[in-house]
């Protein structure tokens, strides 16, 4: 089977339990994700989020949507002021202790993964946006950071 890189989409940031969260969206669908998988994505969302701890609220989450019957919510939060804590949900993927194929049907398996190849590269961008109104600024700019997000277009490289 060869290997094709998948859409990778942005939607408007979100504030959960005091957390403004920026969200992008991994499907190989042009259609994107179904109503009713992003619903229930959101729903665990809290659950996945951790403690304040005085580092401004902020976090990224990848939504992916597999070809079969998984789905997959990675949350990534700052802390610690630097530092990345992350969280994942799975559905329809009994391969992750999933308990069926259904693709709402969230959980949270305790693994030591922080995402696949589809899920990984927003990753830098927000390390660097992060950098760039967070810790580099005299003055942090929480606001400039949750409009920097990774432009749309595919999972691969965009130099």
């Amino acid at each position: 089977m060869a290997f094709t890189e998948k859409l990778l989409t942005v939607r408007p940031p979100i504030e959960v339990a005091g957390r403004h969260i920026k969200r992008y969206h991994v499907t190989a669908d042009p259609a994107g994700i179904a109503p009713d998988v992003e619903k229930a994505a959101y729903e665990i969302l809290p659950e996945l989020l951790p403690e304040p701890d005085g580092t401004p609220p902020a976090a990224f989450a990848v939504l992916h949507r597999g070809a079969d019957t998984g789905a997959y919510l990675n949350v990534y939060s700052w802390v610690w002021d630097n530092v990345l804590h992350f969280r994942g949900a799975a559905a329809g993927q009994p391969a992750l202790r999933c308990p069926d194929v259904d693709p709402t049907h969230f959980v949270t398996p305790d693994l030591p993964w922080i995402g696949c190849v589809f899920e990984l590269p927003p990753i830098l961008h927000e390390r660097d946006a992060w950098v760039r109104h967070l810790l580099a600024p005299e003055v942090p700019d929480l606001a400039a950071y949750l409009a920097d997000s990774l432009p749309e277009g595919t999972t691969g490289d965009r130099a």
